[in-house]
């Protein structure tokens, strides 16, 4: 039992942006089954409310934050506000993403920018937030959500494909900086979860039977299966663990195609 005390979230806060849907969401509870009290961060404010409304349904701690986590000023606003109503941050999860797909020569400007914004300006503005109080309380934990296409390439992905790519060289960048200040920054790198965002790729019977037969495991992702390892991360437990990608993928990124 001590053992698992160091998984013990219980009087920790967790911020997770985009963490009204699909694999926010599912990081989310998987951090308020360990103790956490939650901080669900979305745009959406009828979405937002669903998400808190269910949570809070299971017995678990949590309130929402809508603002838009790639705007610096309402970043900047929404952090005061939660420090002015006692809500220390001690877990920042930057979940909040989307994606553009397309070939290369197809996808706009726009959407590539789009992608760029919503994936890695939304985790460096909200790092940047976040980081000053927990280093002025020398704790802290920064989970930044980067994908299998951290490491792999793949066509129509070249926008989200440079987009995680970015976080997890940022991840390790922002280890070297906070890491003497005792803050912790890891990344976890899930493979193909169903959601919103991959349906279209499950429903394409090609893409799906190469994704079968590319991955180990032999299935898709189940969101439940990355509750783990943000416990983990969030936890003491991963103390010494800096600048790490957890790659959750059933295996996909360690063998060849």
């Amino acid at each position: 039992m001590a053992d698992l005390a160091l998984f013990d979230l219980t009087g920790k806060t967790a911020l997770v942006t985009g963490g009204a849907t699909g694999i926010g969401l599912g990081l989310a509870e998987g951090l308020a089954r360990a103790g956490a009290r939650l901080i669900l961060n979305g745009r959406r404010r009828d979405v937002l409310d669903s998400a808190v409304e269910a949570l809070r349904a299971k017995g678990y701690n949590v309130a929402g934050a809508a603002f838009d986590a790639a705007d610096p000023q309402a970043v900047d606003q929404a952090i005061t506000q939660l420090a002015a109503a006692g809500h220390q941050i001690d877990i920042l999860v930057n979940n909040a993403g989307t994606n553009r797909r397309g070939a290369m020569n197809q996808i706009s400007v726009d959407d590539y920018a789009a992608v760029i914004r919503a994936n890695v300006d939304t985790a460096f503005i909200m790092s940047r937030a976040v980081s000053p109080a927990m280093i002025g309380r020398g704790s802290g934990k920064i989970i930044n959500i980067c994908s299998a296409l951290s490491k792999l390439g793949r066509k129509n992905a070249v926008a989200y494909a440079a987009s995680k790519g970015a976080i997890a060289q940022m991840t390790s960048a922002m280890c070297d900086e906070l890491g003497g200040h005792g803050i912790q920054v890891n990344g976890i790198a899930p493979g193909y979860f169903l959601t919103e965002l991959t349906q279209v790729i499950k429903d394409d019977p090609q893409h799906n039977d190469w994704l079968m037969k590319r991955t180990p495991a032999a299935r898709w992702g189940e969101v439940e299966d990355l509750a783990g390892a943000a416990v983990f991360l969030g936890s003491r437990a991963s103390d010494f663990v800096n600048g790490h990608i957890l790659y959750v993928d059933g295996g996909l990124t360690s063998v060849m195609g």
